[in-house]
């Protein structure tokens, strides 16, 4: 099955909005555009209220790897396998996996911490899972003598 979404033409400010529109349904306080060096959107950052106070999230939107992924597959035809469609995707799948984790909170099955705790901010521009990886990288690297 070829990645998701990777015949979207929605425009990438669309699907921006769109996401905006539902982290403000949901109570967000703030929301900002993340950009890359060359000023091209590279997700969003937000701050909404949860369980342990006011907290800020980082949801990055990886074009690259989106790319990459849509090239390595042969049922993507080439013709698709653009940075401007990459993009147009990247953000559809964010979208979705937005609004996925939005129905688990809006039934019950989990909290907003605990399906956004991987891009919750613990420092300046490092999130949880940032953190994680780094000291689960130590503790590898340490147990290798390293």
């Amino acid at each position: 099955m070829p990645i998701l979404n990777y015949t979207t033409t929605v425009e990438v400010a669309k699907t921006m909005g769109e996401i905006q529109a539902a982290l403000a349904r949901r109570g967000v306080k703030r929301i900002s555009t993340l950009f890359d060096d060359d000023g091209v959107p590279a997700g969003l950052g937000f701050t909404m209220q949860t369980d342990y106070g006011v907290q800020e999230f980082q949801l990055p939107v990886r074009t690259d790897g989106v790319l990459a992924a849509m090239k390595r597959d042969a049922k993507v035809p080439a013709t698709k396998c653009t940075p401007e469609q990459a993009a147009r995707v990247a953000w559809r799948i964010a979208k979705d996996w937005l609004e996925a984790q939005a129905a688990l909170i809006d039934a019950g099955l989990a909290t907003l911490d605990e399906v956004m705790m991987p891009y919750m901010l613990v420092a300046p521009d490092r999130t949880a899972y940032i953190d994680m990886r780094h000291r689960f990288l130590a503790i590898e690297g340490g147990a290798d003598g390293g």
